[in-house]
């Protein structure tokens, strides 16, 4: 028999999942090609105010999902999880905030691991060529999805900030502000030419098969020499002598590898590559990392001051860190100038974290005042 007593209120509306899917209707027509209904993956935080204007999108880097940071649907640790909460400098309890897992990307959206609704097969090297831009405008598609016309601002780093400069661009009344991190206007040949080595070593996998690759047994090796390679390039050398110095690896070194693991620091990239191993697709790896290297602003106009003159934002926040070599602070300054020249307030911020290109990720001492000044 049941003794529970009756009670007055309606039973607790169960919780929707963190992770959220939007199917573009029809064809989307990309830069160089089209698909036929993508998807798109995202994640949200906070609430809409009334008149629909406390809205912030962001866009993400070559390798994260949209699980930004942590919610009551989904309580797991998020990628920028320090960055944007309640009280923190993207504050959720003041603003809408959606991150959108990118187009070409493994986590939720359209990639080439995805199943082509014409063929029923994997996409593969048959998805098109993707571009910075056609992930900027799946960003403009979730808005009219969920019915925002303009952002308070568009926000990304590294690749997602070069996402998000092509959404200023491209959708120039829809954001009254942008945050540039460690981004660019358009990729240098020094670091179009580590990605070019990071795809080269992926497609020397034998496994690779030119992409035909058995999902279950993917091309584990060029993955993780591709990692290991990035990992060298996200971070520093001051950080690297700081973090390891010349300290011996304490695991027992392999008699059957003369040249295997000797030092600490060798030992902490075979760890992360061994992480990133698995958890990402290697096609999709391969179309993102391109994409970065395609966009150039100057695409948009035939220089890079005429691309930026396309930003019609009121204010931007553009910031670099001095340890960065892949995208240096040279590359932040032409951003920060060519948006002032075109009368948008612009802050720069030039840090002096030690973690190269990672800093936005891991140095939060010195990134979450500069944020959140912004948001004040």
């Amino acid at each position: 028999m049941d003794t529970t007593p009756p009670s007055n209120h309606p039973p607790a509306a169960p919780k929707a999942p963190a992770r959220r899917y939007h199917q573009i209707d029809g064809k989307f027509q990309m830069l160089r090609g089209q698909l036929d209904s993508p998807t798109l993956a995202y994640e949200q935080w906070g609430e809409l105010n009334a008149d629909r204007s406390n809205a912030v999108l962001i866009f993400t880097g070559l390798s994260p999902s949209a699980h930004a940071a942590s919610s009551p649907q989904d309580p797991t640790t998020g990628w920028w999880e320090d960055m944007l909460g309640p009280d923190k400098p993207i504050d959720t309890t003041r603003y809408f905030v959606v991150c959108v897992n990118s187009l070409g990307s493994c986590f939720g959206s359209t990639g080439p691991a995805s199943n082509n609704p014409t063929t029923d097969t994997a996409y593969r090297l048959t998805f098109p060529m993707l571009s910075v831009e056609d992930i900027a405008n799946t960003g403009a598609l979730l808005l009219d999805h969920l019915n925002i016309d303009r952002l308070h601002s568009v926000v990304g780093a590294s690749m997602g900030g070069m996402t998000a400069l092509a959404f200023a661009m491209l959708h120039p009344q829809r954001a009254d502000g942008l945050i540039s991190i460690s981004s660019a206007a358009r990729s240098m040949p020094f670091s179009i030419a580590l990605r070019s080595l990071q795809r080269e070593l992926v497609r020397s996998d034998d496994i690779w098969q030119k992409g035909e690759y058995d999902h279950s047994t993917p091309p584990d090796s060029g993955m993780r020499l591709a990692r290991k390679l990035g990992m060298i390039t996200y971070r520093s050398s001051a950080e690297w002598s700081e973090r390891f110095g010349r300290e011996r690896a304490t695991s027992e070194i392999d008699p059957g590898h003369p040249f295997g693991i000797d030092f600490e620091v060798e030992s902490y990239l075979d760890a992360q590559a061994m992480k990133f191993t698995g958890a990402f697709d290697a096609n999709c790896y391969l179309y993102l990392s391109r994409a970065m290297d395609l966009f150039d602003a100057a695409d948009h106009g035939g220089s890079v001051a005429k691309g930026l003159s396309m930003v019609k934002a009121k204010r931007a926040l553009v910031i670099g860190v001095v340890s960065d070599f892949l995208f240096p602070v040279c590359q932040q300054q032409e951003l920060a100038e060519g948006l002032e020249a075109h009368d948008i307030d612009v802050t720069y911020a030039e840090l002096g974290s030690i973690q190269g290109h990672d800093s936005f990720l891991v140095d939060m001492d010195r990134f979450r005042p500069v944020v959140a000044e912004y948001f004040l």
